[in-house]
């Protein structure tokens, strides 16, 4: 019987690049707290639940990412999603290829464990009236970002895909994907962005 011939794979070729981010659209924050969590776990009952007194000031600061050190963030997850979305519209590309060449790294985490990215810039509390269930609608207060800016760190195989090409995704991520509440995604003009020195 013939030996088989032992299979020679190479080591791995991962490096990292940091693009920096510039809001184009202010980015709406609605961060699922714990507060909406422990309602989950609450059993369904068919009694109406007593209508809770608002809390403009908690709901808006429970809507933002605060990392452990203070700073805000995003999540990282949501831009790699974003990219990874983007590429679809790629020749040669699809999504399935996309989630294995490339992850964000995160620049740490809330107390929660989320894993987020800095952003830069100061949040200010945003009131929209929106819809809900069965016809109803009710006010949300939620933190938004103006004037924003972040560095993205992608971890990458550089066998397969350089930096070049990542920046050129992540453009196409903020101008037709975006982040947060209300992005074009999701029939928004809210939280796209460019990376610096490309124009808009």
């Amino acid at each position: 019987m013939e030996k088989q011939q032992a299979i020679m794979i190479s080591a791995p070729n991962f490096d990292v690049t940091a693009i920096n981010i510039s809001g184009i659209t202010p980015l709406i924050c609605h961060r699922f707290s714990e507060k909406e969590r422990a309602k989950l776990d609450q059993p369904k009952t068919s009694k109406k639940a007593p209508r809770e007194a608002r809390d403009p000031d908690g709901d808006y600061k429970r809507s933002m990412y605060v990392m452990e050190d203070g700073r805000y963030g995003f999540p990282a997850a949501a831009f790699r999603l974003a990219m990874v979305r983007a590429a679809k519209h790629i020749d040669g590309l699809d999504m399935t290829s996309a989630r294995v060449l490339f992850v964000v790294i995160a620049d740490g985490r809330t107390e929660a464990g989320e894993e987020c990215v800095a952003l830069v810039g100061e949040p200010q509390m945003r009131e929209d009236v929106v819809r809900v269930q069965r016809g109803g609608s009710t006010r949300r207060y939620r933190g938004e970002f103006l004037d924003w800016a972040a560095t993205v760190r992608i971890r990458y195989d550089a066998d397969l895909i350089g930096p070049d090409s990542l920046a050129s995704l992540l453009i196409r991520a903020g101008m037709t994907v975006g982040v947060g509440e209300w992005r074009p995604e999701k029939n928004g003009t809210y939280g796209q962005f460019t990376i610096e020195g490309q124009s808009q």
